[in-house]
């Protein structure tokens, strides 16, 4: 066990936060825009509705109009300078329309409704951006270099390749780079997403941004800063932001032709009549009723109400789902990709097998074990201590305790001197051979391999034994640690990320509903990544991934056709996340910048709900069809009405609310429980 009471060992998912500077709410100026619009609409609504004076709501309401809609106003007329025209400039006219004829609050309700919209979209990429820059300060500003005269702080963006640099315990590292002396356990959950600090040693490679234990480390920096591997996170985060194919929602996929369609026909609607005769008022009259019975808003609740709903019934069972677009795509999963570490387990060891030798029993091995680690902070001192203390097990005293950062701890208990820590404190038979207690974890190269760190054959028969113990446990995936008494080894514990319980339900449910078995894709070593998929029955395991591997392995599946689900909680999946079709962040232990890159959260860190909220995306879409065909009826019945006949301006109006009303306690009936427990079942009624 790695271990220093003087520098604590963070867990993986504390350090895996970098520290993040937000833009405040309402710095974002279109934030500012939509709350202005709101409140007025909110106050010349409560005007309206209590006998207030006409002038006084009339004047609200336009001031709403101001504020919300002259920022989509002036980007459409953007468009249109462009030869293009689009759905923003057109719900203006049609708001303005609606004011024209009477009609202010409808219209000004539209405004509030597109101004919200633009907003939460300005809120989304401005947090994004902030997370990028948040994840590029997890290396640190400054670095100790070592020259010939000493000591010297440098800045870390001038670090050249070669350079030594010393890093004490506790602190960051500032270059990707390989030790060069010292000894110590780094946590490089922020890179390899590895659940436990990885013991690094003279000859192995550290990377910029990750966390250093007990020991101090002196390091040659191999890369320098604009090209380390947490440097390279942040710009495929934004590569895939820029890349990814900007989605839409049905109504905005046809918005252009739609837009050129209404406008066109409205102005002949107007002409054609002045032409023929007609009288001004009547044509103009004419083409106002065509416009408000033509105008998309009865379609745009078609399509909004069912996902906001969706959204906000999501949002109760615990899956924060950031946009319509989003709730949208996520019905459209055809494979989901997950990670491992805090994700399919959650990132915390436990003791998952105990073999004594000699004449010991499991207690008294666990008992040692326990009380020599009980001073110790490392993540396996603890998992060892917490299995002692469900057994009920006194934990007594220890005398003498030692630690060596990067190597393991001891201690005399009752009398004994006990050591714990990785294979190499097995005596290999040398004489004189007073090995140190040795490291927590095999030693991960950059790839995710885990290097051979047993100590050459030999020694006693025990020692014998308890290395082809070591051998087993590690062949399951597990993590092998070896406990001596007075220099004679007496067991080897096995230690196990704990797999979410209802990992394997999830799974199988998402294999029923998406029709293919969800990837694991996982930095961590290949047996531990198998042994972990066996569990929860994932067959297809792609190990030893850096975060650019990852989007490499997402891309090559939305290649061949399929929509990617990714699921993460670390920094290292934060490209993949973003370079899928959907990205779902863990939330118990997520960084920053996946919860930010994500577009969508698992608040609660149930996996169960990621198969219900696809399910319930599914009937949201359902509904957002059966929604537009009611709102096309409509629309196309009033429009016949208006060009063939003499539709009456009040029943048009009627006839147009009428829609709106219809469509949107249609969409409405996702905020009920029973839409959640109905996807909950669809879910898992296959699997069950």
């Amino acid at each position: 066990m790695v271990s220093s009471t003087a520098t604590p060992t963070r867990p993986a998912a504390t350090a895996s936060r970098g520290p993040t500077v937000r833009t405040r709410l309402f710095a974002i100026p279109e934030m500012r825009w939509a709350a202005a619009a709101t409140a007025l609409f909110a106050l010349g609504l409560a005007a309206k509705l209590t006998g207030g004076p006409s002038w006084l709501w009339w004047s609200l309401l336009l001031a709403c109009y101001l504020t919300g809609g002259w920022e989509p106003g002036l980007d459409g007329l953007k468009a249109l300078r462009d030869k293009t025209l689009d759905v923003d400039l057109l719900m203006v006219v049609a708001a303005i329309g609606a004011a024209a004829i009477g009609q202010v609050v409808d219209g000004a309700l539209l405004i509030v409704i597109f101004a919200t919209s633009g907003a939460l979209e300005a809120l989304a990429t401005t947090r994004t951006e902030d997370s990028v820059r948040g994840l590029l300060t997890l290396a640190p500003d400054t670095a100790t270099r070592l020259t010939g005269d000493g000591e010297q702080t440098v800045a870390a963006a001038d670090l050249a390749v070669g350079d030594v640099i010393l890093v004490r315990p506790g602190d960051r590292i500032a270059a990707d780079g390989r030790v060069v002396d010292g000894a110590s356990e780094i946590d490089q959950a922020t890179i390899t997403g590895e659940p436990l600090p990885v013991d690094k040693t003279t000859g192995d490679d550290v990377f910029a941004g990750t966390l250093n234990g007990t020991g101090a480390l002196r390091v040659r920096v191999e890369r320098r800063a604009e090209d380390s591997v947490v440097a390279r996170i942040a710009a495929l985060v934004e590569e895939a932001g820029r890349t990814k194919a900007r989605t839409q929602l049905f109504i905005e996929k046809i918005e252009q032709r739609y837009s050129i369609a209404m406008v066109v026909a409205t102005l002949a609607v107007f002409v054609i009549p002045l032409i023929l005769g007609a009288a001004l008022r009547d044509s103009l009259l004419r083409a106002m009723t065509f416009m408000i019975v033509a105008s998309p808003c009865a379609v745009v609740l078609a399509t909004m109400p069912p996902l906001l709903a969706a959204i906000a019934n999501a949002g109760r069972h615990g899956v924060l789902v950031k946009s319509a677009v989003v709730m949208e795509q996520l019905g459209a999963t055809t494979h989901v990709a997950f990670d491992k570490t805090g994700t399919l387990t959650r990132g915390t060891p436990e003791l998952a097998e105990i073999h004594p030798l000699l004449d010991y029993t499991e207690d008294q091995v666990l008992r040692l074990a326990a009380a020599v680690e009980h001073p110790s902070e490392h993540p396996l001192a603890a998992a060892t201590v917490r299995a002692a203390r469900q057994r009920g097990l006194s934990i007594h005293a220890t005398a003498d305790f030692a630690a060596q950062p990067g190597r393991g701890v001891s201690g005399r208990v009752d009398g004994s001197f006990v050591r714990v820590g990785s294979p190499v404190v097995l005596p290999d038979g040398e004489p004189g051979d007073q090995t140190a207690p040795g490291t927590a974890t095999p030693t991960p190269s950059p790839s995710g391999e885990t290097g051979d760190q047993t100590a050459p054959v030999g020694g006693s028969p025990r020692a014998s034994s308890a290395r082809e113990l070591v051998a087993i446990v590690q062949s399951r995936g597990r993590t092998a640690v070896v406990v001596l008494s007075d220099d004679e080894p007496i067991a080897v514990l096995g230690f196990t990320d704990q797999v979410r319980p209802e990992a394997a339900g999830a799974i199988a449910a998402l294999t029923e509903s998406t029709g293919s078995a969800p990837v694991l894709l996982t930095g961590d070593n290949h047996a531990t990544a198998a042994q972990l998929a066996r569990q929860v029955g994932i067959t297809d395991v792609r190990a030893e991934l850096l975060p650019h591997d990852k989007v490499a392995a997402v891309r090559a599946l939305e290649g061949d056709g399929a929509r990617v689900t990714m699921v993460g909680d670390g920094i290292n999946d934060a490209p993949a996340l973003a370079a899928a079709h959907v990205g779902i962040a863990m939330g118990g232990a997520g960084s920053d910048l996946t919860l930010q890159t994500a577009d969508a959260v698992v608040v609660r860190d149930d996996l169960t709900t990621i198969p219900a909220v696809i399910a319930l995306s599914r009937r949201a879409r359902r509904v957002v069809l059966a929604n537009l065909a009611i709102a096309g009826g409509f629309i196309g019945v009033l429009v016949v009405w208006d060009l063939v006949g003499h539709l009456p301006l009040p029943l048009g109006v009627l006839g147009h609310e009428g829609s709106t009303v219809i469509v949107g306690l249609n969409g409405l009936r996702l905020l009920r429980s029973s839409a959640w427990r109905r996807a909950q079942d669809q879910a898992t009624e296959r699997t069950t």
